[in-house]
């Protein structure tokens, strides 16, 4: 009884805190479009931990992973919402993360009610393509289970076994910044609170040329 009224108070927070799963999913991207977009950062191997934060009470409202294997970086964006028009994005992994792919995500997400506190870890080669491998596979993400997801593709990782896996996004970022070689920031902006102001005008500077 105490591990369900438990889960069900996990739920009932990350539903309230926006954590869920949009209203018009887009249809999942085929091989080829997937393909179309794949891109490779000359970056380090690294894993991105997204914490979305409400700064009225600092509750966690999502988490989200960008992951930099050496095939390409990809966004693990479980139960997410934001989507757009000119996003590839399959089972809630959204590929094609250029700078200025992942600058939109990240900011989509900051605004005057928000704000996204940023965690890096550098890993191997081979534990960033174990984590893109296990997101591909994860599968479409339901409603309120975004950290549940995300602290559980950590968990399985080696070299994260201090990671448990949780309901609630800030206590998963706190697990993530025990961890040696993780650095930290967090973006705040002043934007209009409803997200879909922002991804309404990356559709709109993404059009195609006529």
């Amino acid at each position: 009884m105490l591990f369900r009224a438990a889960v069900l108070t996990g739920l009932a927070a990350l539903a309230l805190a926006g954590c869920t799963t949009p209203s018009a999913k887009t249809p999942n991207a085929t091989p080829e479009e997937i393909a179309a977009v794949t891109y490779r950062h000359d970056g380090p191997p690294a894993i991105t931990l997204y914490t979305m934060i409400n700064n009225r009470n600092d509750a966690g409202a999502h988490s989200s992973m960008m992951i930099n294997a050496p095939s390409q970086r990809v966004v693990f964006d479980p139960a997410g919402s934001v989507r757009a028009k000119y996003l590839v994005e399959s089972d809630d992994v959204l590929y094609g993360i250029t700078p200025r792919i992942e600058q939109f995500y990240e900011r989509a997400h900051a605004r005057k009610t928000y704000r996204v506190r940023i965690q890096r870890i550098e890993v191997s080669p081979e534990v960033a393509e174990q984590a893109l491998r296990t997101v591909q596979g994860y599968g479409a993400v339901s409603s309120a289970q975004c950290t549940v997801a995300t602290s559980g593709v950590l968990s399985s990782l080696p070299g994260f076994e201090s990671i448990h896996q949780t309901w609630f996004p800030v206590k998963l970022a706190d697990q993530l910044a025990g961890m040696p070689g993780v650095s930290e920031r967090v973006l705040r902006e002043e934007d209009n609170d409803d997200k879909a102001v922002a991804i309404a005008a990356f559709e709109t500077a993404n059009q195609p040329s006529q």
